[in-house]
């Protein structure tokens, strides 16, 4: 697969130190992608599921060598700590083997818009209000991402696709939607005070890019369980990028079904298909 180029990249809600971390794909991600300039946008480090238990797998170790190199062969690296990496943002305006933390920023895309990127936690009110509360909440999370994993684990072995079963309730759940558009009414009030023509955020796992009463918002997602990131190509245009659906494309055919296929379909050339969703013009054909 050659490397996508693109403007800029936004990642955030990585959650290294959580086993349900997709460390593997965010590796893939890293190498098959390059950018000018790569956003980290909070969350990357899950101080919270540390300071219970301490998980750091290889893989995790891997995602921030792959990051600081990066840093070092001349993209910007600009890192956003959210409200489980809170610890760096006492880092600010400093400098961590060429990766930059701030915490907040303005970006300029190359047809002129002006996006305002913050995590977002400071416009949850279960953060700021009730703290115990978003700990209670992150330890169901996590209870129901291990349910998940068992779950499918057995769609695995019946040959059924992956399903999410948090972000079924998420989008479920009446309380769970309201608390999903308030967020996002909030950061884009916040954006528009600031003179912005839109915000690019994470934080609540949902990757989503669309118009807000004439105002931009984006939120790249997570690599937990959608395995989303948000690109910039060189002419202004954004883009949601599916990473599963990529690496779906990529997976080679099982041994015993390349050798039943007949000769001429082997010698055929795949044909490209849509690797992503975008907004506005339609996103671009990836070759396999």
């Amino acid at each position: 697969m050659p490397v996508r180029r693109f403007r800029t990249l936004w990642i955030s809600d990585v959650h290294l130190g959580l086993p349900d971390c997709q460390a593997h794909a965010l590796l893939h991600f890293l190498r098959h992608t390059d950018s000018e300039t790569l956003y980290l946008v909070g969350d990357i480090i899950d101080g919270w599921q540390l300071r219970r238990s301490w998980h750091w797998p290889q893989t995790h170790n891997d995602v921030v060598q792959k990051l600081l190199r990066k840093a070092r062969k001349g993209t910007r690296v600009i890192y956003i700590p959210g409200n489980h990496d809170e610890f760096a943002r006492t880092y600010g305006n400093n400098n961590f083997g060429g990766i930059e933390v701030a915490e907040d920023w303005l970006h300029t895309t190359a047809d002129g818009r002006r996006l305002w990127i913050t995590h977002g936690d400071l416009f949850d009110g279960v953060i700021q209000c009730a703290r115990w509360l978003a700990y209670v909440g992150d330890s169901l999370y996590e209870f129901t991402l291990r349910l998940n994993r068992h779950l499918n684990s057995l769609r695995a072995r019946l040959g059924l696709p992956y399903w999410s079963l948090s972000q079924y309730l998420k989008l479920k759940v009446k309380r769970a939607v309201s608390y999903v558009s308030d967020f996002e009414h909030a950061v884009a009030r916040e954006a528009r005070r600031r003179g912005a023509d839109g915000v690019v955020c994470g934080h609540i796992h949902h990757a989503e890019l669309r118009d807000m009463d004439g105002l931009l918002y984006a939120n790249d997602g997570d690599w937990v369980e959608s395995l989303t990131a948000l690109a910039e190509h060189p002419d202004g245009r954004l883009e949601i990028l599916h990473w599963a659906e990529v690496m779906a494309l990529m997976t080679p055919a099982a041994p015993h079904a390349r050798s039943r296929a007949p000769r001429a379909s082997r010698r055929s050339q795949p044909q490209p298909v849509t690797a992503s969703a975008s907004v506005a013009p339609a996103a671009e054909t990836l070759p396999s």
